[in-house]
């Protein structure tokens, strides 16, 4: 199972248990309301904060493939150019 289903599976059932935890609570309805309201509220940070770090962390991973790649590019680039210079000394 991926972790992004993990992830979500996890929040989804937070969620839930708290709305019910609300819901059942010896409270008048307005202070009900109030609660999942402020309870939503702090869901949902939570879950932009987390859609943030994640979207970070793969922003990190594709810079880092693009400097490897290119520092292997440089690489392979050297190589050829040694390569050339070596077949032109053996030719003179």
């Amino acid at each position: 199972m991926s972790s992004s289903k993990i992830l979500t599976g996890v929040l989804i059932g937070a969620a839930a248990g708290v709305v019910l935890g609300i819901l059942f609570a010896p409270d008048k309805g307005s202070d009900t309301r109030k609660k999942i309201g402020k309870k939503g509220s702090d869901l949902k940070e939570s879950l932009k904060t987390k859609i943030n770090d994640l979207v970070d962390g793969i922003a990190d991973q594709i810079e880092s493939a693009k400097n490897e790649a290119e520092n292997k590019l440089e690489e392979g680039m050297e190589k050829v150019a040694s390569a050339k210079s070596q077949i032109r000394h053996s030719l003179s």
